[in-house]
């Protein structure tokens, strides 16, 4: 079920699921973000809702609800 903006995930990989479950996945940042990659340490801008590391191709997401906190930006895996 759809929790609004309420709804909190354990991890990023649920976020991605999420993301993509809904069709957000490809939807713009309200400002694009800033990420050291918790991989390798690339930093790279974060343009979606969901993104991946240039590097090593680590998935990030955030909902939209929480878009605003780079905070709230989580890593999901490799090749996610």
């Amino acid at each position: 079920m759809h929790d609004g903006c309420n709804g909190r995930f354990e991890n990023g990989a649920l976020i991605v699921d999420k993301l993509r479950q809904m069709g957000f996945s490809q939807f713009a940042m309200p400002l694009p973000v800033k990420i050291a990659c918790d991989s390798c340490e690339t930093v790279f801008t974060m343009q979606t809702m969901e993104g991946r590391c240039n590097s090593c191709g680590m998935v990030y997401g955030v909902t939209p609800c929480h878009a605003n906190d780079p905070a709230s930006v989580q890593p999901a895996g490799i090749d996610y």
